[in-house]
């Protein structure tokens, strides 16, 4: 089975000493957050898993193969990527934008086809940019910039989504857009990992969990099991109070 995975992994962070190693895979169906405090190294954990950064010791492997030995197209047309805020490296139109995902599909000198456009304009309807196909990007919201960031990772048609905060910038009805959306491609057989800051949106929509502590100690497992009080407010170092909406645990914070 496809699956990436974490070997004896150690994050490495400038000036902190060695975390507890982690040895996870995430496989096609699953959906996996990640909770901890800033600083705690979520997003440096995110990018080690997709290459970008190398890890102080041990290994990431896609399919049983060490990253590292993998090409970068190969990597491309497996893992997307959807970082936390968005830069606007050249002037693009959001179409323009939305046709990188299918830049590993490509060869290195071919054109987009009419096919590569049509699943750039599917995946923007689903992100509720139809009719934005035009505009600059450095025209757009942040909330905006961060819906097409999730359609161009779409347009990718990756095995694994790799996504830091993808709620960031969001209002209420979006964050629940983007969270429905992420079920419904690991339910099409993709694995996603994501960094999060709200434990209410991991209870309600990720079946895995990874809490990371400051000091790099980690600790994960089916979300049932890690959604324990005692820990999250250790994790935090904030009293919480539990209540329960359909069933499912929902957390604020005590006074």
């Amino acid at each position: 089975m496809l699956a990436l995975s974490c070997k004896d992994l150690v994050i490495g962070i400038p000036e902190r000493a060695d975390g507890s190693p982690v040895g996870f895979s995430i496989e096609p169906g699953q959906v996996w957050g990640v909770l901890g405090p800033n600083g705690a190294g979520k997003t440096t954990l995110l990018h080690t898993l997709a290459g970008l950064r190398s890890p102080r010791y041990g290994r990431v492997e896609l399919d049983g193969e060490p990253l590292t030995a993998l090409g970068r197209r190969r990597v491309a047309r497996s893992l997307a990527v959807v970082f936390q805020d968005q830069q606007d490296s050249f002037p693009a139109t959001v179409l323009e934008t939305a046709l990188i995902g299918r830049h590993p599909h490509l060869s290195p000198w071919d054109l987009d086809t009419a096919e590569d456009v049509a699943i750039a304009c599917e995946a923007l309807a689903k992100l509720e940019l139809s009719g934005m196909e035009n505009r600059l990007v450095s025209t757009l919201s942040g909330g905006e910039r961060q819906r097409l960031a999730i359609a161009t990772a779409l347009t990718q048609s990756p095995d694994f989504w790799l996504a830091d905060e993808p709620t960031n910038h969001l209002d209420l009805h979006h964050q629940v857009a983007i969270m429905r959306l992420l079920r419904e491609q690991a339910s099409a057989g993709c694995g996603v990992f994501m960094c999060l800051h709200d434990i209410n949106l991991a209870a309600r929509w990720c079946d895995r969990l990874l809490l990371l502590e400051p000091d790099g100690r980690a600790c994960w497992g089916p979300a049932s099991e890690m959604l324990v009080p005692e820990a999250l407010e250790r994790l935090y170092g904030q009293a919480l109070q539990v209540g329960q909406i359909n069933g499912r645990p929902v957390f604020v914070p005590a006074d």
